[in-house]
């Protein structure tokens, strides 16, 4: 097996980094393509009560379990499969069950922090940063956390002003730089995704 395609897929929360993620997804046989999500990879927390597990910071880079992803980074690229972890976000704490991930010729790695992390940045052959309008992205966080994590409005504003936005401008956002390609309008921009799934499938060639 030759070594696989990583394509990083970064932005602030609600930029439509996911729905990039899932578009390129979708256009390639589970048996070439496979996707590793950062927000698997927060931290165990067992060892703190729910009281202190409800004030994580899950947008600051000491959240994420980086050394375990780098590390099953690393394997796929060797090709050997993993445990990905899933992390329950209703109880704040990383779940017991995980995933088995087989490694694949394409790799896709989402979250909101890959490219801060200067290790998984030198892992990743394409990276796409997903700049979306702030007024945008706070209102589909609303709608998600709501929806899917059980949240209420008072909380999530709450926390978008204290935790979200500061860390956005702070780690989030300076790690544009660091992108191969900036997709405006997230997965509303049908030619980027065009674009960057023809230049994914040459690459495959």
């Amino acid at each position: 097996m030759k070594k696989p395609i990583l394509i990083g897929i970064t932005g602030g929360t609600g930029s439509g980094k996911s729905t990039i993620a899932d578009a390129l997804y979708s256009n390639f046989s589970n048996e070439r393509i496979t996707m590793i999500q950062q927000d698997m990879y927060y931290k165990d927390q067992s060892n703190l009560s729910m009281e202190e597990r409800v004030k994580t910071n899950y947008d600051h880079p000491m959240a994420f379990d980086n050394d375990l992803l780098v590390e099953h980074l690393q394997k796929l690229i060797k090709g050997k499969s993993i445990e990905k972890p899933r992390y329950d976000f209703t109880v704040h704490n990383r779940a017991k069950d995980t995933t088995t991930v087989e490694p694949r010729e394409i790799i896709i790695v989402e979250g909101i922090l890959i490219l801060e992390d200067e290790r998984i940045r030198n892992l990743l052959d394409i990276k796409v940063y997903v700049d979306t309008d702030a007024d945008i992205r706070i209102l589909r966080r609303l709608v998600r956390d709501i929806d899917e994590r059980g949240r209420t409005v008072e909380s999530v504003i709450d926390q978008y002003l204290t935790m979200v936005r500061p860390m956005h401008m702070e780690f989030t956002e300076p790690t544009k730089r660091y992108a191969d390609i900036i997709i405006p309008e997230g997965g509303h921009n049908y030619v980027a995704i065009d674009i960057l799934m023809a230049k994914i499938r040459d690459i495959l060639k």
